[in-house]
């Protein structure tokens, strides 16, 4: 199949609700000894939505047998590793500098 080529790798994750999302992940950092994904929300063609793709960066951890993905509590490690992420996928999606802030 021609399409394989350009085939996502997608992912669900459920939130703290237990409603399921679905995201392509768009790229992987090892820095050190840690591990990191960065995720944009996958949209059916059909689906009607305002997200505007926003990079979603989340930590890899490991316990026993099982892998999990954790938001990054540490605003200095967050900040360095989208960053890094941002830099390496600028030439595919355009980010907005600056955070919302309420």
């Amino acid at each position: 199949m021609a399409d394989n080529e350009m085939a996502a790798d997608l992912i669900t994750l459920v939130d703290d609700e237990g409603n399921e999302h679905e995201f392509e992940i768009v790229d992987t950092l090892e820095l050190g000894e840690e591990h990191y994904v960065a995720l944009v929300a996958a949209n059916d063609a059909d689906e009607d939505s305002d997200d505007d793709g926003e990079l979603v960066v989340l930590k890899s951890v490991v316990d026993g047998e099982e892998e999990f993905l954790e938001a990054i509590e540490d605003e200095a490690e967050f900040d360095q590793v989208a960053g890094i992420f941002m830099e390496r996928l600028e030439e595919d999606f355009d980010f907005v500098d600056g955070e919302e802030e309420p």
